[in-house]
């Protein structure tokens, strides 16, 4: 348990150094698109996991309900200040572990993520948690990489996932649709938009 506690601080420290490097490197990331439509799936009482920096911030209407959380201070530093700018009125943004929301149950009608659970230390206990916090009939969306069924693409990404395990505490071989589709969900849809299928727009609805 003292060894898990230890990567999160260890990840946490890391994004909040590099949050203007992290931010930048985002904003040009060829994805914009497929983030645009994920936000646009979302309703009612949103809740973004892994907001980061706030890269999708600018998609959601000026009226959405919208609370986004992570466990970097310096992320959410930056998140703020585009809230601000973009006059986002209904942002709550907060500092909080996505395996421990203290949410209630029930309490949101969309949960979104962006390439977050490629780094979530236990990703069943972080799927869990968006489960719990997600209302009957609400939705769950996911953006994310994870492990290919081509054997030719992981053997690149065994070797790329040695530099950013060590730099971000980041994993390239996740199989996060499976671990969603094991969570209780009453339908799951998947799209490949990357890479094959590394990186994929998954739909869950409780």
């Amino acid at each position: 348990m003292k060894r898990v506690r230890r990567v999160k601080m260890e990840t946490k420290d890391k994004y909040s150094r590099m949050a203007k490097i992290f931010d930048k490197m985002e904003e040009k990331m060829p994805m914009n698109g497929i983030k645009k439509e994920a936000v646009n799936m979302l309703e009612g009482k949103i809740l973004e996991i892994g907001i980061g920096s706030g890269a999708c911030l600018k998609y959601y209407k000026k009226d959405s309900d919208v609370t986004g959380i992570d466990f970097s201070i310096g992320m959410l530093d930056l998140a703020k200040k585009k809230a601000e700018l973009l006059g986002l009125k209904n942002v709550k943004l907060l500092e909080m572990d996505i395996e421990n929301m203290s949410f209630p149950d029930n309490t949101f009608d969309s949960v979104f993520s962006s390439c977050v659970f490629c780094t979530v230390p236990n990703p069943e206990k972080g799927i869990d948690e968006v489960y719990r916090v997600l209302k009957k009939g609400g939705k769950a969306v996911f953006i994310e990489h994870m492990k290919s069924s081509n054997f030719i693409i992981n053997i690149g990404l065994t070797f790329l996932n040695i530099f950013t395990k060590s730099i971000l505490g980041t994993s390239l071989l996740r199989e996060t649709e499976k671990t969603i589709r094991y969570s209780g969900f009453s339908k799951v849809t998947s799209k490949n938009i990357m890479l094959g299928d590394v990186v994929r727009l998954i739909v869950a609805e409780k």
